[in-house]
């Protein structure tokens, strides 16, 4: 299900996802907004409304996992490049899928739930409450970096 994603690319094949979105993010902060809006207006066409919230806070972790821990300090990237952080979507009749993109190999660190206290470092304890499941794997090829998802189930329309 998720073998297109090791080579960075959204599934394309139409029989196996029913729908599937992608957008490249820039480099800085304001690309978790981006991130959101581009959330909404996906989840919208799909008639997906009411899971917004608790999808958009998934992705907004994602994104600022990627943009805090993936991406290297070392100042601006050519504009050339490609973006180093893609957000997909991805769904099928029963099940949605968030997945994020970035250029680390590192595998992402979840915190237990017992350090509220903490400033950071909740966000994948999130992720693991609001989805029903997620999980990472390096990507494939020639691709550097990783893929991080989260998995929604869907119950059947209109209940």
């Amino acid at each position: 299900m998720l073998e297109p994603l090791r080579q960075g690319l959204p599934p394309l094949d139409p029989v196996s996802v029913d729908n599937a979105a992608s957008c490249a993010l820039p480099a800085c902060y304001e690309a978790v907004r981006e991130a959101r809006r581009f959330t909404r207006r996906t989840l919208g066409r799909w008639e997906l409304d009411d899971r917004f919230d608790d999808v958009c806070l998934v992705v907004s972790e994602l994104v600022t996992n990627a943009l805090r821990h993936a991406l290297p300090a070392d100042g601006p990237r050519p504009a050339h490049l490609e973006p180093p952080v893609r957000l997909h979507l991805m769904r099928w009749t029963d099940r949605l899928i968030c997945a994020v993109r970035d250029p680390s190999r590192d595998s992402p660190v979840a915190r237990g739930s017992d350090d509220f206290s903490a400033e950071s470092g909740r966000g994948l304890f999130l992720v693991g409450s609001f989805s029903d499941s997620w999980g990472w794997h390096p990507l494939a090829g020639c691709l550097e970096g990783k893929v991080v998802w989260a998995l929604f189930r869907l119950g059947p329309p209109g209940g």
